[in-house]
């Protein structure tokens, strides 16, 4: 950010999907694609891509899989979030076809921290961003499956409510965010 003296932000890590407007929040961060109609959206980043990965070690004695429907085969780690009522099922995408697959496994965790912790011990398969794995697929330290049906999707996106007055520190923080190179 530019050099704003007097303006202070407070940043709050929540993986649940926040009603900022009940919270008293001026705004928060999602995936366009989660960003209700009757918000401003301003994109903060750009488009992003889901990826199922495991370590060599979980395919020495299982076969890759080849479509998302082989994942039933599969120990697949899950991910709930608070605001979901059950574990968050895992979405793909190829030409017209779209699947939410209902993963099963042995365990189940709130952060994709820890799910790629696990994927790299070889505790089994995760989905995770894209962009937080790369780097341990470039070492060989985890394989990435089914690419071809993860495409990409609406990066991060800086939202609020379009009936907010907004303060002047707050305009220019999201002018600065518009307009950054």
């Amino acid at each position: 950010m530019r050099d704003f003296p007097d303006i202070k932000v407070e940043m709050i890590v929540d993986y649940g999907l926040t009603n900022i407007v009940a919270e008293r929040f001026d705004a928060g961060v999602r995936s366009g694609e989660q960003v209700a109609k009757d918000m401003i959206a301003v994109r903060i980043g750009p488009d992003m891509r889901m990826a199922v990965v495991g370590a060599p070690a979980y395919f020495k004695n299982r076969p890759e899989p080849k479509r998302p429907q082989d994942l039933i085969r599969h120990n697949c780690i899950n991910l709930r979030l608070p605001t979901h009522e059950s574990l968050y099922a895992w979405e793909f995408e190829r030409g017209s076809r779209e699947l939410r697959v209902r993963v099963d496994g042995q365990l189940t965790f709130n952060t994709t921290a820890q799910l790629l912790g696990a994927a790299l011990v070889g505790l089994g398969l995760a989905y995770v961003p894209e962009g937080m794995v790369e780097p341990q697929i470039g070492r060989g330290r985890l394989k990435r499956v089914l690419s071809e049906w993860c495409p990409p999707y609406s990066g991060y996106h800086l939202f609020y409510p379009s009936r907010r007055q907004s303060s002047a520190a707050f305009s220019l923080v999201v002018d600065a965010l518009r307009h950054r190179p």
